[in-house]
């Protein structure tokens, strides 16, 4: 993958941002509590502040930089096996996938990871701006555990780039405060997760939100026994965010930011 490539495959997650904001404006799923204003502001705070503080320093060193290594070092399952070029990118993907399910599965059950993962569940309503809500410590512990696994799994730089486009894409869809029927979601929820169904993954009850944890296939929800169809509310009624933070104070940058020492 060229520079040319490189660069078109990282205006993906951003041209699905885009559309997902604006057909939910247009065709809203669910009303926002607190609106956008506030909570976009904070979204992007948290963004730039990952972006800047982790991902411009780390990221973009650190992930290609250790695909890179381990292919000049024959390191890794796919340095060891030769593989057709469509077999290695399927199963590099469903295994980076898995990575990010098992990471995702972590940040809820390990007290430390939480802290900073609630920030993302803290947000009083979900839309394509919780997407990128996320605090710049638990960003952090992303880049150290994508680098991992892209060196056990010997993956290669360009599909390392395709996979954090595709995964972003992906989070940015199953975010959106966007009606998507039902006919269309029980053909897509099989393959790939939903707004509805994320949608429990953010609920206040704790048991919902122990469940879902997929960010774009459904596979591993389904091997793990994880995986719920819908609230016990109903998707309509759910409750979303921290259910002892369901005030305003989750919509501010600063308390979001803190959240994790508090």
């Amino acid at each position: 993958m060229g520079d040319m490539g490189t660069k078109l495959v990282a205006l993906i997650p951003a041209i699905a941002f885009v559309l997902i904001a604006l057909i939910e404006t247009m065709r809203p799923r669910r009303a926002l509590r607190f609106g956008r204003l506030r909570r976009w502001t904070t979204s992007f705070v948290l963004l730039a502040s990952s972006r800047f503080t982790v991902w411009l320093l780390a990221w973009i060193i650190a992930v290609p930089v250790a695909a890179s290594w381990a292919e000049n070092n024959s390191i890794g399952l796919f340095n060891q096996i030769a593989l057709p070029l469509w077999a290695e990118w399927l199963g590099a993907f469903l295994l980076l996938d898995f990575a990010m399910w098992l990471q995702h599965l972590l940040t809820h059950k390990v007290p430390l990871l939480w802290r900073f993962h609630k920030v993302h569940h803290a947000d009083p309503d979900i839309d394509v701006s919780t997407a990128i809500r996320f605090h710049p410590g638990e960003i952090a512990f992303s880049v150290i555990w994508k680098a991992g696994w892209v060196l056990l799994l010997g993956v290669a730089a360009p599909i390392v780039i395709a996979f954090e486009a595709w995964l972003a894409a992906n989070a940015a869809f199953n975010h959106g405060n966007i009606e998507l029927p039902r006919s269309i979601d029980r053909l897509v929820r099989p393959f790939l997760v939903t707004p509805d169904m994320h949608l429990v993954h953010h609920s206040t009850a704790l048991k919902e939100q122990q469940s879902n944890y997929g960010f774009a296939l459904t596979l591993w929800d389904r091997l793990c026994g994880t995986y719920r169809n819908e609230s016990e509310k109903g998707r309509d009624l759910q409750p979303i965010g921290l259910s002892e933070m369901q005030d305003e104070q989750p919509t501010r940058a600063l308390t979001s930011l803190e959240l994790p020492l508090t």
